[in-house]
Parts: structure tokens; C-alpha cells; sequence
């Protein structure tokens, strides 16, 4: 049956009536586009990078405050090396590189911070205490006894695998669901076994594999962008997918008004693999910062924080070329247009691709079915 794809384990555990998340978006995330995500019966994400313990609660009360349902918050797992502040030699060299952008935009080298990064701990009971209706974590998972409290507030947990062996790992830590990024999608390659170089495997031959491997469900993402490639995430067995760059796009991101065209356009038919933002692999579409940034940018997290300020600045002015474009291999398939609006088109172009049959997929009770969709509908 056509709805059969919407009624599984993922939508059963998380409380959803589609089982379509909205990317987490770390910097770009906004209370709009998480809550009109989750209103129109997905799951909306919002991403924690760098959020300390005060304002995880306030950002946590804003979202109750625009949505009654389910939502996802999103951190990344982080450890005490990571979070030190380096020797301020190493800041001095790592920030003359950039320094020609700081003059450029005419801006200030700020101070260090005491830490780059909150505590990673404070973060995991900040949201305990706050009790969403599901945590995402990328590069790893929490130890065990924060597992455990997470689990005993009724938290659904779900990691990230870029690896099948990743996926294992999940798999038998414990956790609910399991989203499998392939190398598609856009943002931070978050793996944690091996490099990220190593672990570049596209979605559909990603997706299949994790689902063979683990007892959970699996969520589909990297490169899906409307029901084709939906229809085909349900076909290869998984139970739901994640829709970055589309969402992304929306008018309820944080996204720039460029940035969104951008992905929207014939930019974003070329991605590249950079470092030259944070100092951590990731997608998005090439420009100056790219180009000039990314030769021999610092190590996470200091990269992260010295074009920070480089960022913000150009953000403000819609500056394109001096901003972190991230974004997946089907952005041109997303338009500018309301998150609502793209989710419901979501769900009525994979219920028309999946209506024709309902034989059983290796996921179990699955819709399958060929067809096209078209792009604007």
C-alpha cells in the first residue's frame, strides 16, 4: 500500500507520521525550519555545535514554544584534547594565514576563548535534562553511562556511520536507529574509525550493506532531494532518510538569501572535499574560502573558530565567496521555496512512486515501484 512506507520501527519509536528527518545543520540551524519540519509530521533537527549547557535549554524552550511535536537536537562527539585552547604560537601562525581575510572584511583577530569547545559531558546532561524526543551524535557516540542516562530519559538515540564497520559499532552500543551518510551527502564527513578519506562510500551501496549488518533501522542520507530518491532508500531496505541540502534551502533556514540561491542554481552542480573551514573533511560548493583556506588550514577545532569570524562577517553582508557553502551532490535538485511546502511534495511524489506495488522490501513490508518524479511538481 502507498502509506506503508510512512509506518515502520523509525516512525513508531520517534512518534512521527512520515519517516523524513531534516538535516542538522551546525551554525545553520534555526527554530523555523526545525519546527516546520516536525508540524508537517517529520522529524526536524537542530544542530548543537558549540552550545553550551544555558543556551541548549533557552534554544530547547524556543522550539517547545513553536512546535507541540517531536524534534531532534544534534551534537557532535568531542573530547578534552580537542576542547583545549592550542599554544598561542600555533594560534599566531594558523591565524596569519588568514589573515588577509580579516582585512579584507575589515575585522579583528578576536581573543582566544579559555576553550574552543564546551564540555561534551555538559552538553549530553544539558540535554537529558531537557528530554527531546531523540539525540543525534556524529563522530562517535557518548560512553556507556551516558548512553544509559539518555536511554532512561526516554531519549531516542540515533547515530551516524559513514562505514559499515561504524554502523556495527552503533549497532551494538545500543542505539535506536542508524543514519547512514553516504559520501553524497553534504557537510562534515563524520567518521570515526578510520579517516574520512577512507571511509567515502556513496549511499547506494552504503545503505544496503548497514541494513544487512544491523538490528535497527536504518535512515538513508546523501544525495536525496525529492521521492526518487526516497522510493529508492525504501527499495534498498532503509526505514527513512535524512534531506539535508533541500532543507537547507528552505526560507526557514539560517541560510543566507546566496547562500540559498547558491545550492538552488548551477553552483552547486561541483562539491568539494575541504578542510579549509573548520579543519575537518567536509562537502560544499567551492569558492574563495575553499580555494585560498584550504592548502594548509589548522586542525579542528582552531580552523573552525579562526574563520569563524571570517564567516559571521560575510554572512552578514550575503558575501558568498568568504562563507562555508556546504552543501550535497543533489543540490540542484532543491529550490527555494517553505519547509512545509517541501515536505509535503516529499511525501506525495514517494507515495506516487511506491502506490503501484507493495511487495516486501528487505526492510520488511516495504512499498516498491518505478516511476519517475518530477523535479517541480
Amino acid at each position: 500500500m502507498t502509506a506503508s512506507w510512512r509506518e515502520n520501527r523509525l516512525t513508531d519509536r520517534l512518534g512521527i507520521e512520515v519517516p523524513i528527518l531534516s538535516g542538522a545543520f551546525g551554525g545553520l540551524s534555526s527554530v523555523a525550519l526545525t519546527a516546520a519540519v516536525s508540524d508537517a509530521g517529520g522529524l526536524g533537527a537542530y544542530g548543537l555545535y558549540g552550545y553550551g549547557p544555558e543556551r541548549i535549554a533557552a534554544t530547547v524552550a524556543e522550539l517547545r514554544a513553536a512546535t507541540a511535536a517531536p524534534f531532534l537536537l544534534n551534537l557532535w562527539v568531542t573530547d578534552e584534547a580537542e576542547a583545549a585552547p592550542p599554544a598561542a604560537a600555533v594560534v599566531r601562525e594558523a591565524a596569519e594565514r588568514l589573515a588577509p581575510f580579516y582585512a579584507e572584511l575589515g575585522i579583528e583577530l578576536p581573543d582566544p576563548p579559555t576553550r574552543l569547545l564546551p564540555s561534551f559531558e555538559e552538553q549530553v546532561e544539558a540535554v537529558v535534562a531537557v528530554r527531546p524526543a531523540a539525540v543525534g551524535f556524529v563522530f562517535g557516540l557518548p560512553d556507556a553511562a551516558s548512553l544509559a542516562r539518555l536511554r532512561e530519559a526516554g531519549i531516542a538515540v540515533l547515530g551516524t556511520a559513514t562505514t559499515v564497520e561504524e554502523a556495527l559499532g552503533l549497532d551494538a552500543a545500543g542505539v535506536d536507529a542508524i543514519i547512514a551518510s553516504g559520501a553524497e551527502a553534504g557537510g562534515h564527513r563524520v567518521s570515526f574509525l578510520r579517516p574520512a578519506e577512507e571511509s567515502l562510500v556513496g549511499t547506494i551501496a552504503l545503505v544496503p550493506q548497514i541494513v544487512d549488518a544491523v538490528s535497527v533501522p536504518v535512515v538513508a542520507a546523501g544525495g536525496i532531494a525529492d521521492g526518487r530518491g526516497i522510493a529508492a532508500a525504501v527499495m534498498l531496505g532503509a526505514e527513512g532518510v535524512q534531506v539535508g541540502s533541500a532543507f537547507l534551502a528552505t526560507r526557514q533556514s539560517a541560510a543566507s538569501d546566496g547562500y540559498r540561491q547558491a545550492i538552488a542554481s548551477y553552483r552547486s552542480r561541483t562539491t568539494v572535499l575541504t578542510r579549509a573551514s573548520s579543519g575537518r573533511l567536509a562537502r560544499g560548493i567551492p569558492n574563495r574560502l575553499t580555494a585560498e583556506a584550504g592548502a594548509d588550514p589548522a586542525p579542528f577545532p582552531l580552523q573552525n573558530w579562526l574563520t569563524g569570524a571570517v564567516r559571521r562577517a560575510a554572512a552578514e553582508r550575503d558575501e558568498t565567496e568568504l562563507i562555508a557553502l556546504w552543501c550535497g551532490q543533489a543540490g540542484p535538485l532543491a529550490e527555494v521555496t517553505d519547509a512545509d511546502a517541501l515536505l509535503r511534495r516529499l511525501v506525495e511524489q514517494t507515495d506516487r512512486l511506491l502506490s503501484d506495488s507493495s511487495t516486501d522490501g528487505p526492510g520488511g513490508g516495504r512499498s516498491t515501484g518505478n516511476g519517475g518524479a518530477s523535479r517541480r511538481t
